[in-house]
Parts: C-alpha cells; sequence; structure tokens
C-alpha cells in the first residue's frame, strides 16, 4: 500500500497487533524514520503514535464532522484544552486591543477563561461545534472559530494573539477552515463581519476570498464607541 498518499487525510489504521488508530495523519518517508528513529521503512503518525508500515493490517481515509484536528503550512488548528484557559487569559484576556472592535472578551478572568474553555470542550460533541485553537510548535497564537450553524449557514471569527499578527497566520488559518466548512461539511453560506476600523481584520477576510456585501453605517456598538460594520461571505464553491 501506498501511505504517501494518506497526508493529512483523516484515517482509521487497524495494526497488526488489534489496535486502533484513528485520526489525521502524517506520513513518515524511509529516510526520515530512518534518521530521526532508526527504521527501515516508511509509517504513518497519529498524533505521537508512529504506526510502520509493516505494523499496518488496513489504513482507510474516513469522513469526520466537527472540530477535527487541521494542519496548515505553518500551524495545527486544534481543539481547546483545560492548560489553554492560562495562556488565553494572559495574551487575549488582558489585552485591550483584543476585543477593541468586539466588546466580547470570555478570557477576562481566570474564572471566565476556565468557564468558556471549559464549555468549548462540552460542546465538541455536538457535529456543527467549530472551535479550534491556533497552534504554532506547541504554541497557542490564537483562534478561530464558526457559530450559530443554522439553515446551512454558519459565522466565522478569529482573534490572534498581538505578538503573532502581521504573519499570515490568521489569513492561513481562515483558508484552511472555510475550505473544510464548505467542502468536508457542506456548508453553503459562511459569513463575517469586523469594524471598517479594523483595517487588519478586514483585509484577512479579503485575502481569504471573502466576499465584501456593504459596510453597515453605525451598524457595531462597542461599549460607548460606534463603528461602520464591514459584511463579508463566502460561499460553497459549486
Amino acid at each position: 500500500m501506498e501511505l504517501s498518499k494518506y497526508e493529512n487525510k483523516h484515517v482509521r489504521i487497524k495494526d497488526i497487533y488489534g489496535e486502533t488508530f484513528t485520526g489525521l495523519a502524517r506520513y513518515g518517508n524511509y529516510d526520515f524514520l530512518m534518521c530521526e528513529y532508526g527504521g527501515e521503512e516508511d509509517g504513518i503518525f497519529i498524533e505521537d503514535y508512529l504506526i510502520y508500515h509493516s505494523q499496518i493490517a488496513s489504513i482507510e481515509e474516513i469522513e469526520v464532522h466537527g472540530t477535527v484536528e487541521l494542519r496548515t503550512e505553518r500551524m495545527t488548528l486544534r481543539r481547546y484544552c483545560p492548560e489553554d484557559a492560562e495562556t488565553l487569559y494572559r495574551y487575549m484576556g488582558t489585552d485591550p486591543s483584543m476585543y477593541k472592535y468586539s466588546g466580547w472578551n470570555p478570557y477576562a478572568t481566570h474564572e471566565t477563561a476556565r468557564e468558556m474553555v471549559h464549555r468549548f470542550i462540552q460542546n465538541y460533541g455536538d457535529e456543527h461545534t467549530y472551535s479550534w485553537v491556533m497552534d504554532v510548535d506547541g504554541v497557542l497564537v490564537g483562534t478561530i472559530g464558526a457559530y450559530d450553524y443554522k439553515d446551512n449557514r454558519i459565522e466565522i471569527g478569529y482573534s490572534v494573539v498581538k505578538d503573532w499578527q502581521g504573519r499570515g497566520l490568521a489569513t492561513e488559518a481562515l483558508k484552511k477552515v472555510l475550505n473544510y466548512l464548505t467542502e468536508n461539511e457542506g456548508i453553503y453560506l459562511v459569513t463575517a463581519w469586523c469594524a471598517e476600523e479594523n483595517m487588519g481584520s478586514w483585509r484577512v477576510l479579503e485575502k481569504a476570498d471573502m466576499k465584501y456585501l456593504r459596510t453597515d453605517k453605525k451598524g457595531l456598538i462597542v461599549g460607548d464607541k460606534v463603528y461602520d460594520k464591514r459584511i463579508y461571505e463566502y460561499r460553497r464553491k459549486k
């Protein structure tokens, strides 16, 4: 069997010992595994597990839904874990620039951060829950999620930690999630919005090929501030 074709595919592997592994596959070629592990064949990684070619009894690509692990060129989009709460509080909850244009700060205190992360984790059983952490080499650099699924449409939003902004990570993550929502999940319409003044945000939306629809004058109220609100959409390709 040719294992390289399963790279970045969700698979189910049964090994010759009777164990089953399910998840996003990473292909390890002969040269890499020989150098790093001393193995003399290629294999597949599922999370931290390595299954060598000769250990695989069967492998099949599977259909998955909801918040599944996704990979881009530079990051892993993964599910929240309880340990993320402290990082979210420290780098998002205490930085006013992170919620300047939304007014929504679920990470304002240690307690609210823990509650929000717990809620995300609890909701993973719903196949229309989409909540990811942007992870670069084990570092939480942002979040992205899609919410309020109804009538085959959903709204998307994202945040990137201040020190990681300006590197194209938001665009990279958004493109990946838009493709997943429309191609894998079959969602027809994904919408998004941002403040007119938040030029960095609407540039990300446009770089990810979201279509600008209109600007609602004074359509966004955040505390005592009023902003014009830009509306975007992304439709499933026919």
